[in-house]
């Protein structure tokens, strides 16, 4: 299995995870349903965009090791990096709540972990 289908495959589950999420936490806590649906949308959208630069970074791991050992720890720090600001502005402005940005990572940590078992059995 090639990482790009299981990057997709994650994707899609993901997607299918992190919807039915967000709806049950704002029928079980409906006074912060705005705020902690969207942080669990935001969370798990994150947690993609980041798999993503990690495949994009591993991908690009084919040339010569001095040279490419640079680029990767170079992107991968200006990429947490762009995540962190994220972050960090959104919850000056309130708009997230910091248990929702867990919930969407660990449900997406947690479709990564469960495809890539899968892949490592198949393999």
């Amino acid at each position: 299995m090639e990482m790009t289908e299981i990057v997709r495959r994650v994707y899609k589950q993901s997607a299918f995870t992190l919807g039915p999420l967000a709806i049950i936490s704002a029928l079980i806590f409906p006074r912060e349903w705005e705020r902690l649906s969207l942080s669990i949308l935001i969370g798990g959208i994150l947690a993609l965009a980041n798999l993503m630069g990690l495949a994009w970074g591993i991908g690009g791991l084919v040339g010569s090791a001095a040279q490419v050992s640079g680029k990767l720890v170079f992107f991968s720090f200006i990429r947490l990096f762009i995540l962190f600001v994220i972050l960090i502005i959104l919850m000056w402005l309130k708009v997230i709540n910091i248990a929702g940005i867990f919930v969407g990572i660990t449900a997406v940590l947690i479709v990564l972990l469960k495809e890539g078992f899968k892949a490592a059995k198949e393999a």
